[in-house]
């Protein structure tokens, strides 16, 4: 926290979400503790928007997407891009058809693309082409929109999209980046956050706050669609009692503030 950063990377992150037996549950993966940032924490799936996400050789293979401008489909590639290699959920169906792969052409596609995309080896063009798929872009929806603060020394520029979980695909950590995956209710993850069960940082406890608000799937992704993003970027203030970070009300979270700690 030295100095300002000016530098963003762009990154995509994926609110898996099903209709559990008690109510609206989201994917949720533990990261590694040896990570630079945000070690240990419960979090959605994501990561960084690679170059080759805007290859043009992907536009092929893109269902239409109306709500989204030239600009975000690459952080929607990615974001699919992510949940596939993350934990093995692929947004994305035969050529042609409205319908995803089901579980036995995962399995297969998985074997072949899965390792080698996750390890930077090649880029999603090519099991597009190779596969013939088109990625649902159509099944994301904007969720949110936040801007690492100005002076930490990483920095990303993250979208943050809902997609239904698809019933026949098993979602999974890793086991590299992630060593821990569970299905949960939002409002169980934030008073686990609270109590100190788990480490759930402050972007991850406003976005879960959202969900909370929900009970189904369809009511989230409506809320969302009626919602469109405001882009968050915490600044830092000086008070008696320490650092905190504040955020715009614009953005229709239940906080606006929090302690330096939670951004950890």
């Amino acid at each position: 926290m030295s100095g300002a950063n000016d530098r963003l990377l762009p990154a995509a992150t994926v609110l898996l979400l099903r209709d559990g037996a008690a109510g609206l549950e989201v994917f949720m993966v533990q990261r590694h503790h040896q990570i630079d940032f945000a070690a240990g924490a419960l979090v959605f799936p994501g990561g960084k928007v690679d170059k080759r996400d805007s290859d043009p050789g992907v536009a092929a293979h893109l269902s239409p997407t109306p709500d989204l401008t030239p600009e975000l489909i690459p952080f929607a590639v990615a974001t699919i891009r992510e949940a596939f290699e993350e934990c093995g959920v692929l947004l994305a169906g035969p050529k042609g058809s409205d319908s995803l792969v089901d579980a036995a052409r995962l399995a297969q596609i998985e074997a072949r693309w899965r390792g080698p995309m996750a390890k930077g080896e090649i880029g999603i063009q090519e099991m597009l082409a190779a596969e013939d798929l088109t990625l649902a872009l159509d099944r994301l929806t904007r969720y949110s929109h936040w801007v690492t603060p100005s002076f930490m020394p990483k920095r990303f520029d993250t979208h943050f999209f809902l997609a239904t979980a698809p019933a026949d695909q098993l979602a999974l950590h890793d086991g590299g980046e992630t060593v821990d995956s569970i299905w949960i209710n939002p409002g169980q993850a934030i008073a686990d956050g609270i109590s100190g069960k788990r480490s759930v940082i402050f972007p991850t406890r406003m976005n879960l706050s959202i969900l909370a608000r929900d009970n189904t799937v369809a009511d989230a992704v409506a809320r969302a669609r009626a919602n469109p993003p405001v882009m968050v970027q915490p600044w830092l203030e000086d008070r008696a009692d320490g650092q905190w970070l504040v955020i715009t009300p614009d953005a229709g979270y239940d906080r606006t503030e929090a302690p330096i700690s939670e951004l950890m």
